[in-house]
């Protein structure tokens, strides 16, 4: 994202979500309601049949949503350096600086 920031010149203010915290976010909120109805009375047997229901949930008012299934398998515990967290122009935000920040472009 700093890469990003560099090359656009825009400032990226990054949230996260504390595990276990996801109803605050109101997108999944407003989506995950819409796929527990489409797949309301049916038998989640698969990963493919999962997929297929949240990719066929659509809402009245224009709501869509697209799914796909990955396999990949993502690596636990990845340490970033020191030195290569110094090379981030991170802004910690006011409120819980250690779960909100802002990526400044870097002066090059």
């Amino acid at each position: 994202m700093q890469a990003l920031a560099d090359l656009t010149g825009l400032h990226i203010h990054v949230s996260h979500f504390p595990p276990g915290t996801s109803k605050w976010n109101k997108i999944e909120h407003r989506m995950f309601s819409f796929i527990t109805l489409n797949w309301r009375g049916r038998p989640l047997v698969s990963y493919e049949t999962i997929v297929h229901l949240i990719g066929n949930t659509k809402t009245r008012t224009g709501l869509k949503i697209k799914a796909k299934l990955t396999r990949r398998k993502y690596p636990k515990g990845i340490k970033i350096p020191n030195s290569e967290m110094a090379k981030l122009n991170l802004v910690p935000a006011d409120f819980h600086g250690d779960w909100n920040y802002s990526l400044l472009p870097r002066g090059n």
